[in-house]
């Protein structure tokens, strides 16, 4: 990632800029929606997950939780399309449960935009070209989530990550801050086809380039 005055200040200004007064306006949403899933699931109504942020480093991700906490009689997790309920299938598709992440972008573990935070198991398993993606902070929203979002493969996620790891700029954060309103209000991209959620990354496949020179597009659907 190539050091400039917006990714040394710029971009945590803009930032806090959007995150304090968003996190705000939102509150009553995020509360209405806290009440709702402690209503309907009980417990906490917050998901908190440890995750890698910038280099790596672990940090707690905040979201509402989307899923009942169901296990077989083994003791183990049932499917996600089991566990997913209805008021999770709606906060999911309205991207509602992501706004408690503004409190992580507001602490510093995270990026109003950058590569989506994964899960720490899936480490060992990048590339090391997949692996740059940390090389920023994990964002809200990123390149690969106005490209597809869970319909897209994990190359080409990981490949709209690097590239965007490679050419982040002030115009390019808006672009896709935009862009990602729209895609809200569409609700497109939610899951692939056949998948509650997104599939587990078990590690880069043999078939799939991870990269490419090409500019992807950033253009709403």
């Amino acid at each position: 990632m190539a050091v400039s005055f917006y990714t040394r200040v710029g971009k945590r200004a803009l930032d806090l800029a959007i995150a304090v007064p968003a996190a705000a306006a939102t509150a009553p949403v995020v509360a209405a929606a806290a009440a709702a899933v402690t209503a309907t699931m009980g417990g906490s109504p917050f998901f908190v997950q440890e995750r890698p942020g910038l280099h790596g480093r672990p940090f707690k991700l905040v979201k509402l939780r989307t899923m009942r906490d169901a296990v077989d009689a083994r003791g183990v997790p049932l499917p996600d399309a089991e566990r997913l309920t209805a008021l999770g299938r709606a906060l999911r598709a309205s991207s509602i449960d992501e706004l408690p992440q503004l409190w992580n972008v507001i602490v510093g573990d995270m990026s109003l935009v950058g590569p989506r935070p994964l899960l720490m198991k899936y480490l060992a398993r990048y590339t090391p070209e997949q692996a740059r993606r940390h090389d920023v902070k994990p964002g809200i929203t990123g390149l690969a989530q106005v490209n597809g979002r869970n319909a897209l493969s994990w190359e080409e996620k990981f490949r709209l990550d690097v590239w965007y790891v490679d050419h982040v700029d002030l115009l390019l954060d808006v672009s896709i801050l935009g862009q990602t309103a729209l895609k809200v209000l569409a609700r497109s991209g939610i899951s692939r086809a056949g998948h509650a959620t997104t599939t587990e990354f078990t590690g880069p496949s043999s078939s799939s380039s991870s990269s490419s020179s090409s500019s992807p597009r950033a253009e709403a659907a």
